[in-house]
């Protein structure tokens, strides 16, 4: 792809996601125009202060949950990274029908817009939450997923193309654990976890970044990428972060899971398997025209991928890597 001659929005732009897209983007991809796309005037305001001052960048205030304002957003675009959302658990469980008007209404905003406007590609970000979702955030992820995939039906000779990339939790972003760890080390050492036996999937942001931007280049439309990421047990990240520190139980909170699932066992029978990541082709397929078996191989029946029985688990010394940029930002060390 010739990066230098796309025009691109980030919906969500103003988030751990969208900033660090856009510093690799400004680094090393340099396209002809960059739309930061969120409803923070404020945010948008201390990224700019922060650097985020380029020719190239435009910064449009506006919310998905407002289709007229995408549609204005996104005249001339060629690329859309979706990658606004309500993420957090609890807030979603408390407020559903906000969390339903953002993740689902405002995907399908996008999407409309996106197909109005000739858009050449769009991708979206999900979550492992989406994949058997006992919570109402990973229900709406899930359905926006739908709608994505879907969606690549309705562009039709217009050849806009949909894909979407589902990957795990995100160390240090918005509502990570680990700055939560790192607060409660400094605020009396003891740390409170909700279950022992609790695992997750974990990547840096930029990993996450950098799995959009590969997969930008490689979708042909209606793929979910997954990537082969490591696990950790929580009790492990715990231990790493404050070693002397009291652990508290706490019990897992409504809506959490003890492990997390990126790819359940009926979506393994359309899942190819790649040397880097999995890639979920949609079951109906009649406007998916490419095979991804021809660069993998389909898993094996009854394949699941879940944080318990990952095949990759990070070491201690990893843990401390992915943590050591955080102490800094949150603690006192």
């Amino acid at each position: 792809m010739d990066w230098k001659n796309q025009i691109i929005l980030v919906t969500g732009g103003t988030g751990s996601f969208g900033k660090k897209f856009i510093e690799i983007m400004l680094a090393e991809y340099r396209p002809a125009k960059l739309i930061v796309y969120s409803r923070d005037e404020l945010k948008q305001h201390e990224m700019r202060v922060a650097g985020f001052d380029h020719p190239s960048l435009r910064y449009f205030i506006g919310d998905v949950r407002d289709l007229p304002r995408l549609r204005r957003a996104m005249q001339g675009v060629d690329i859309v990274v979706h990658a606004a959302a309500l993420k957090q658990v609890p807030a979603c469980e408390y407020n559903p029908m906000e969390a339903v008007k953002t993740n689902i209404i405002g995907t399908s905003n996008v999407v409309d817009a996106a197909i109005d406007a000739r858009v050449k590609k769009v991708l979206a970000l999900s979550t492992d939450k989406a994949v058997a979702p006992v919570n109402l955030y990973g229900a709406t992820k899930l359905t926006a997923e739908k709608l994505v995939v879907a969606s690549n039906a309705y562009a039709g000779d217009m050849q806009t193309r949909l894909s979407c990339v589902r990957y795990g939790n995100v160390v240090g972003s918005r509502g990570s654990v680990v700055p939560i760890f790192i607060r409660q080390r400094e605020n009396g050492n003891k740390l409170t976890i909700t279950d022992k036996r609790m695992t997750r999937f974990w990547l840096s942001l930029e990993q996450g970044v950098r799995f959009v931007i590969s997969n930008i280049e490689r979708m042909h439309g209606g793929e979910v990428f997954v990537p082969k990421i490591p696990s950790t047990r929580i009790l492990d990240l715990a231990k790493v972060i404050a070693p002397q520190a009291e652990i508290e139980v706490i019990g897992i909170r409504p809506g959490e899971k003890l492990h997390e699932m990126l790819i359940s066992r009926d979506e393994s029978r359309t899942t190819i398997e790649l040397e880097d990541m999995f890639v979920v082709q949609p079951a109906e397929h009649l406007w998916f025209r490419y095979d991804w078996s021809r660069e993998g191989r389909p898993v094996p029946d009854g394949f699941k991928y879940t944080s318990d029985n990952n095949t990759e688990w990070l070491t201690v010394e990893q843990i401390r890597a992915l943590v050591a940029p955080f102490e800094t930002a949150f603690g006192g060390r």
